[in-house]
């Protein structure tokens, strides 16, 4: 009995080729609209939809494969008498193979201008219905809906005349990960243009994008998954234009470091970061000297790490990068001659290049984190802040240095992990305390850091401070400038001691911890 196999591709990559082997092989091709055409114009014999199931297409093609005759033919089990002598009863001819990918649904989304209309009427319905099918049925019926695939399956059709179950059944899980992705881009869609924001089902797709050695640890498997729908300003948009494949402590680096160049937009900055921690942050009116700054807030643990800035390197800077191990460098972009030199005998220096202009569209995105059992979803913490609404809780006001200083530094703790401490002055960090887990321990840790450089220094918390002990540590090491949320029970001490001591105190009214 003549095998046939239906074909309906909006992707017509190797379908001719495909299909042309298919037909040395002897089976008879089913097929539709554009697909049809291509098929006939390169000469191949087919047969219209309209002549299986004694239908014309109508409604605009919305109505053409929703018909018996067709799922039928993909559904019957063939180990069945009864599904048999039914599809012989309404003549019905079984259809042993489908190569089916659907209409560009996330094509049309992505165009600027698309309207609602649009994208509507680019959600397929016959294609993954045939999809969901001939999956369902892969016990006998092989489904095709990645171009990759082509080769493998002509192999086995042209060795045995079959496909095996095994390849039947690992296409037919590529078909309904296929389906649900596609489904998924549909439903955040409607759901955005809905306007809900707590929908009772959470369905988020995503593509590979770098299968990875390991993971954290080399004992952990791992690979780098992007959005379906493609972010310019990330990690899976940027261009790699030197160096080793990026790690997956790599990625992480990076994706913190482009987040917190994003706050620094008013002059050339340069972030120093390592173990998703910045260890230093220069701002100045050049990239080069925001570069000294950077390099002299933390000369040592810059070593090894990942370096962004949110201005074009120059050749300058990049000789001064050159001269130290740095595993990653982030930029806009590099002149000709600086990417000569950071290249030269730094075969393994991973630089990356990334479209800065886009920084506004990747705020919009909202983080995920997986816990064991479920995912926290929440908002970026990109609020626009205010230093105007800001309350000098002290009798001291700061002076205008000092006021610059304290605004650098609120926007550096942000990214600081908690308990998070950083000093600075107005243009680069003098020490930083993460991660402890008393506050008291990382004020400790980032005086200790700015030892000897506090004149006209300010302290910033990402949150408030429990009790005064914290105070009493900071106007001992001479700073005479904090920020902080407030917000505690115990903030009157706080400011009592603030005053003994002769500081200004700054409440900003917000709290920014990074867990």
């Amino acid at each position: 009995m003549t095998k046939r196999a239906l074909i309906s591709v909006s992707d017509k990559t190797g379908i001719l080729d495909f299909a042309q082997e298919l037909n040395k092989l002897g089976w008879e091709i089913i097929s539709t609209g554009g697909t049809k055409k291509a098929l006939d114009e390169a000469g191949l014999a087919t047969i219209a939809i309209d002549d299986v199931t004694g239908f014309s297409e109508m409604m605009d093609g919305r109505v053409k494969t929703l018909h018996p005759k067709i799922h039928g033919g993909l559904l019957a089990r063939r180990d069945l008498d009864s599904h048999l002598d039914a599809a012989k009863t309404h003549a019905i001819e079984l259809i042993d193979l489908v190569v089916v990918n659907l209409y560009p649904f996330k094509e049309t989304i992505l165009k600027p201008d698309v309207t609602y209309a649009e994208a509507v009427e680019n959600i397929d319905i016959g294609g993954p219905s045939m999809l969901r099918s001939a999956a369902k049925n892969h016990a006998s019926v092989t489904v095709l809906v990645d171009p990759t695939d082509y080769a493998t399956v002509l192999a086995e059709l042209a060795e045995n005349g079959a496909t095996t179950l095994d390849t039947r059944k690992r296409l037919a899980a590529k078909v309904f990960r296929h389906t649900a992705a596609y489904d998924a881009l549909i439903a955040d869609y409607f759901t955005e243009q809905v306007g809900e924001s707590k929908p009772e089902k959470l369905t988020l797709t995503y593509e590979l994008k770098q299968p990875m050695r390991y993971g954290e640890n080399p004992q952990q498997d791992a690979d780098f998954y992007q959005t379906a729908l493609p972010l310019d300003y990330s990690l899976a948009a940027s261009k790699q234009l030197n160096g080793k494949e990026l790690s997956f402590n790599n990625i992480r680096d990076v994706d913190t470091a482009i987040r917190i160049i994003r706050d620094f937009k008013e002059q050339p900055t340069v972030v120093a970061l390592k173990h998703m921690n910045p260890c230093g942050i220069g701002q100045a009116d050049s990239i080069e000297k925001a570069w000294d700054y950077a390099y002299q807030s933390a000369p040592v643990s810059i070593f090894g790490g990942i370096v962004v800035l949110n201005h074009q390197v120059d050749a300058a800077t990049a000789e001064k990068m050159h001269k130290i191990f740095l595993e990653i460098i982030i930029a806009p972009s590099y002149t000709p001659e600086a990417l000569e030199i950071l290249t030269n005998k730094k075969k393994n220096l991973r630089i990356l290049q990334l479209d800065f202009a886009a920084q506004e569209q990747s705020t919009k995105e909202k983080e995920v984190t997986g816990v064991l059992g479920g995912l926290l979803v929440q908002n970026q913490d990109i609020i626009a802040e205010n230093p105007a609404d800001w309350r000098v809780v002290t009798k001291r006001q700061p002076t205008e240095t000092e006021r610059k200083a304290l605004e650098f530094a609120w926007k550096s703790v942000k990214y600081v992990k908690s308990n998070g401490i950083i000093i600075t002055n107005d243009h680069m960090t003098l020490g930083v305390g993460p991660g402890q887990t008393n506050r008291v321990a990382s004020v400790k840790i980032a005086i200790e850091q700015a030892q000897g450089r506090l004149d006209g220094a300010a302290l910033a918390s990402d949150a408030f401070f429990p009790f005064a002990d914290n105070i009493e540590e900071i106007a001992a090491a001479g700073i005479k400038a904090i920020i902080q949320p407030g917000g505690s029970v115990r903030d009157q001490e706080s400011i009592e001691a603030a005053d003994k001591h002769g500081l200004t105190m700054i409440f900003t009214g917000m709290r920014h911890f990074r867990h």
